[in-house]
Order: C-alpha cells, then sequence, then structure tokens
C-alpha cells in the first residue's frame, strides 16, 4: 500500500544525528540573522492506527501529513520526520515572537486535523506542537530540540491547549491559571491589551468590506498571548465586561479616526461577550459612544458567540431585541460549534452569519463537511443573512466557497491579524489579493486527469485540436488545485488511481463544483461501481479504453452542449 504514485513528492528527510540544516539555521540566528522558530509536532494516540488498520497506512498516512506541513511552509522553512510519528519544523522569521510561533503551530495543527484518506480509510488526525525560540531559548540545535519536545510533552497534559511554549519553571508556575488571573486584572491599568485588526474580502472582487477587531494581551511575565489563553479566565473573574468595554472604545476611536482619513464604506466587527450583553445600560453606553463620535449605526457590528444564545435566554433576548430597533447589526459567530438550536436563528435575527473556521479547514477534503458548508451558506441566504468564512487559507478552499456563493471570506489568505497603521494601509488598496477574483476566461475548459502520463499526453494532443482550453493533472491533488483556480465545464478523469478511484474523485467534486459535467474513461470496469456512481449523479458517461479518437471527441463535445443546456435554463428560471 506504499504510495507509489510518480508525480508525488520525495519523502520528507529524517532529522539525523547532527542534523547540518537545522545547525546552520540556528547558527545564523545566533549570529545576529533572522530569528528560528523551532516546533515539535506530535501526532495524537497515532500507535492505535497502526494497530488497528496496519503499519503501511500508518506509513501513507505520515507521508500526507509531512506532504500538509511542507506544504504549508512552503520555502520559508524544513520540515523533517522525526521519531516514529512525530516531526520538527524550523522556520526563520524577522516576526518570530511567541505569539506568531503559537499562530503558526495552530495553523499546522488545522492542516494535520483535516480529514486524510487512505483507502479504505478516512482518517481524523490531531496533535499537539511545543515550541522553542532562538536565540530567545538557546543558540544550540540541540536544546531547542530538547526544549521544543519538553514543551509538546507538557502539551500532552493540557486539554484545552495543545500548543506550548517553552518556559523556564519559573514561567511554568507563572503559566498556572491562578497566576493568569491575577494578571489579567491588571492588564487594563497597566496598559498592555493591544488591539488588531483582520480584513474581510468581498466575495465578489476582493474589495474589503470590514475589519475584524481581536485583541491580544502583551504580558510582562508571559509575552504576547492569544485571545483563547487569558478570555475565559477574564469572563469567569467578570474582567471580559472591563475588556470588553475597552474595546469598544478603542474601535470607535480607530473608525472615527478611519472615516476622518476617507475610508467610510466599510465595517468593523467586534466581539461582544454575554455577561456585557446583560449589562441593562450596554445599548445606551456603545450608542452615546458612537453618537458622541459621529459614526452611523453601520460602522461597528457586534459579533456575539453562537453559545450566547443557550444561556440566560430571556435577558440575551432583549439586549439583541434593543440593539436590533437601534439599527445595529449583528453577527452569529463560531456557527456550528456551539449548543444553540436553529430554532434559535429565528427568535434571535442577525444580519450576518459566520461559519467557524473548523468546517472552512475540512470541507474542501470531506463530502460531509462540504455538504454542511453548503448548507449553512443556503440557510443564512434563506434566513436573509450574509454568510462570512472563518479561517480561508488556501485557494482551494476560497475557489470552493466562491461557488457556493458564500458572501464574505477571512483568513490567512488575504491577511493575518495586523496593527491599525497596516490596516489603514490596506484600506488605501481597498482590494487584497485582487488577482484571486479576476474575470475567468470564456473559453470552454476541459481538464484531463490521468496519472499515466502517456495517457495524458495523447489525450491533451487528441483534444487540442478542437479548441478547448486544456488542463492536465496528473493525480487527484493538482486537479483539485486547478479545479479551485480555474473555471472547468467538462472533466474526463482515468477510473485506476493511486490516490482515490475516478469515481470517488469525481463524487468529490460533485460536492464541491456540482455544475460540472464528469466523465470516467477506464479500461477497467467494474459495473456495480460504475451504476453506483451513475445513479448518484457522479458522473455523467463512463467510456472505455482503448478509444476511438473520432468517439471520444464527440463524447467531449455533447458533454460540452449539455453544460451549456444546463446553464442557460438555470438562467431562464
Amino acid at each position: 500500500m506504499r504510495n507509489t504514485d510518480p508525480d508525488a513528492p520525495p519523502p520528507l528527510p529524517r532529522l539525523g544525528a547532527g542534523h547540518p540544516e537545522l545547525a546552520a539555521l540556528v547558527d545564523a540566528a545566533r549570529h545576529g540573522g533572522t530569528p528560528l522558530v523551532v516546533l515539535h509536532v506530535d501526532i495524537d494516540h497515532f500507535a492505535s492506527i497502526n494497530q488497528n488498520m496496519g503499519i503501511e497506512v500508518g506509513d501513507i498516512a505520515l507521508e500526507t501529513v509531512g506532504q500538509r506541513l511542507q506544504t504549508l511552509i512552503d520555502d520559508r522553512g524544513r520540515v523533517w520526520r522525526h521519531g516514529s510519528d512525530e516531526f520538527v519544523v524550523a522556520v526563520p522569521d524577522a516576526q518570530a515572537s511567541v505569539v506568531y510561533a503559537q499562530e503558526l503551530a495552530q495553523r499546522l495543527i488545522e492542516a494535520i486535523e483535516q480529514p486524510l484518506t487512505v483507502l479504505p480509510y478516512t482518517l481524523f488526525l490531531g496533535a499537539k506542537v511545543g515550541i522553542s525560540l532562538c536565540p530567545q531559548h538557546g543558540d544550540d540545535a540541540s536544546q531547542l530540540l530538547q526544549l521544543a519536545e519538553t514543551a509538546v510533552r507538557r502539551a500532552s497534559h493540557v486539554v484545552h491547549d495543545p500548543v506550548q511554549v517553552h518556559a523556564a519553571p519559573a514561567l511554568d508556575r507563572a503559566q498556572s491559571e491562578s497566576t493568569i488571573a491575577r494578571q489579567i486584572i491588571d492588564a487594563l491599568p497597566n496598559r498592555e491589551l493591544r488591539l488588531r485588526f483582520q480584513p474581510m474580502i468581498s466575495a465578489r472582487d476582493g474589495r474589503i468590506v470590514g475589519m475584524e477587531a481581536l485583541i491580544r494581551w502583551q504580558s510582562p511575565v508571559l509575552g504576547l498571548l492569544l485571545p483563547e489563553r487569558f478570555l475565559p479566565i477574564a469572563e469567569r473573574l467578570g474582567v471580559i465586561v472591563q475588556i470588553g468595554d475597552w474595546m469598544l472604545e478603542r474601535v470607535v476611536e480607530q473608525c472615527k479616526l478611519w472615516r476622518e482619513q476617507g475610508f467610510d464604506d466599510f465595517f468593523v466587527g467586534v466581539n461582544v461577550s454575554t455577561l456585557q450583553l446583560l449589562e441593562p445600560d450596554f445599548v445606551d453606553r456603545l450608542l452615546a459612544r458612537m453618537q458622541q463620535a459621529g459614526l452611523p449605526t453601520s460602522a461597528i457590528l457586534l459579533e456575539i458567540n453562537e453559545s450566547a444564545l443557550s444561556t440566560n435566554t430571556q435577558s440575551v433576548y432583549q439586549a439583541i431585541a434593543a440593539l436590533r430597533h437601534e439599527g445595529l447589526g449583528l453577527t452569529l459567530d463560531n456557527f456550528g460549534t456551539g449548543n444553540a438550536s436553529l430554532g434559535a436563528l429565528v427568535r434571535y435575527p442577525a444580519d450576518i452569519l459566520k461559519i467557524d473556521r473548523s468546517f472552512i479547514n475540512a470541507a474542501p477534503a470531506g463530502n460531509r463537511e462540504t455538504a454542511i458548508v453548503r448548507a449553512m451558506i443556503a440557510m443564512g441566504h434563506q434566513l436573509g443573512m450574509k454568510v462570512i468564512a472563518n479561517g480561508v487559507e488556501t485557494e482551494a478552499q476560497l475557489g470552493f466557497l466562491r461557488r457556493a456563493d458564500c458572501d464574505i471570506f477571512q483568513g490567512y489568505l488575504f491577511g493575518e491579524a495586523m496593527s491599525a497603521e497596516a490596516a489603514g494601509q490596506a484600506l488605501r488598496r481597498r482590494y487584497l489579493r485582487s488577482e484571486l477574483f479576476a474575470a475567468s476566461t470564456t473559453d470552454r475548459t476541459l481538464l484531463l486527469v490521468d496519472d499515466e502520463e502517456n495517457v495524458l499526453r495523447a489525450l491533451v494532443r487528441l483534444f487540442r485540436r478542437d479548441g478547448y482550453r486544456i488542463l492536465a493533472a496528473g493525480n487527484v491533488r493538482d486537479a483539485f488545485g486547478l479545479l479551485a483556480t480555474n473555471e472547468v465545464q467538462v472533466i474526463l478523469s482515468d477510473q485506476r488511481m493511486s490516490e482515490m478511484d475516478g469515481t470517488e474523485f469525481l463524487g468529490r467534486v460533485k460536492m464541491l463544483y456540482p455544475d460540472t459535467i464528469r466523465l470516467v474513461l477506464s479500461g477497467y470496469t467494474d459495473l456495480a461501481t460504475v451504476t453506483d456512481a451513475i445513479n448518484r449523479g457522479a458522473i455523467y458517461r463512463f467510456l472505455t479504453k482503448p478509444w476511438d479518437d473520432a468517439e471520444l471527441r464527440e463524447h467531449i463535445r455533447q458533454a460540452f452542449r449539455t453544460h451549456d443546456t444546463q446553464r442557460n435554463r438555470e438562467a431562464s428560471t
């Protein structure tokens, strides 16, 4: 069951004795060069996969995980296999701070958590990450590896925090909840809180239509912390009310400044906690503050976590009703992860539905997730809401979401959380990654998928004479990439491929791009599989090898005519 795909990238190298490449990166950082982030990645409970599904399945899964990590890191750093089910990642970066490392580690975990198919299994993996920084924590490769490994072992004992940064014993004690609780109380008076902004992008043309205000805590002991580290404790202590009030005050000030600079065609989203909503004068104070700054109610959009709808229902309803009455917009945040029932959407009407990033990460790879995301978008539109997809990081995700008619995108593909100054520079540009939204060609585009290079070349030569725009992929992974970035009308796929068979591939394509016309070409005929695929609508037609050139060209011409007929029918309804 080893992956023998000739187009697959070579397996990751092992981090052997002496690790000269890592030593070179460390040496550069030690002598004033680019600082270095070292991450030790440990796959959760991987031994059970080897025991229950076989070592060969486990090996292929680890190869796929390694490829995902290398794709995410790209040419910014290096990835190595380390131990049986562990990886080491080294990334030189001028912004090699604790918060940068934590965000990078979280992105690595999200890549690993995407469903992974090793036929006949679909695996759902998790991971822990330990972090060390050079030169902050050490200036020797072996020392940094040991510190990162110690940190990942600590992560295995922390239920809700799979990312751990190396800390001296004194800092280990400081990171306890009781110490964080004592420090967060002083964060406001000591001016330790920071505000960051992440762009929200129109699905139509890449224009910035909003910014989400995000909070960071610059602790003098713990460094820069992400909100999930301290906000739950702040909410438990009640300090979240003061923090939330501080955020709203700063957002109003920043909105006023941006409007004075001429930026008045976008909104700023601000998270509001349940405790804030339950304050009797919350609505009046917010409106007074906005009126004093000369802001219209459309300038600020309040984001309410879905979980707020399942607690203190009457009081929360009254607060939301008052906000709606005054014309303030509401976003239902993290939709799909809370305990609120669908009935809550009727009782608590919102303007925008924000789909949680966990669904966006998984959707392009899994049929169930794809169906759920499509259903969320359709439901939001039926209820008169716009839909934001949070956590958009790849062009494949963007392509899927655009075809699913999602309205707004937010995620690393368009920008990380940034300072107000950097956000202002983005607003001056107005558009981010506009090349991703360029009008697609009106040419008839045919995608050919076959893992036999000679067959693929023959097909390209055959159809080139008919004037099609031809895209060719030697594996399923590349095919999904081409589909995400091109408008394709007809797909002709081989049936027997190393990653998955053609009918399974086209079944996934149907979920992602249902308007395509999908055909299978194969010398291997499994009548039951073909019949099932046709009955499910996964494929339009099954053709056999060896083929007759004239007949095959006619089948493809008919497929394009079928696509045109369907498109005209939809346009007339």
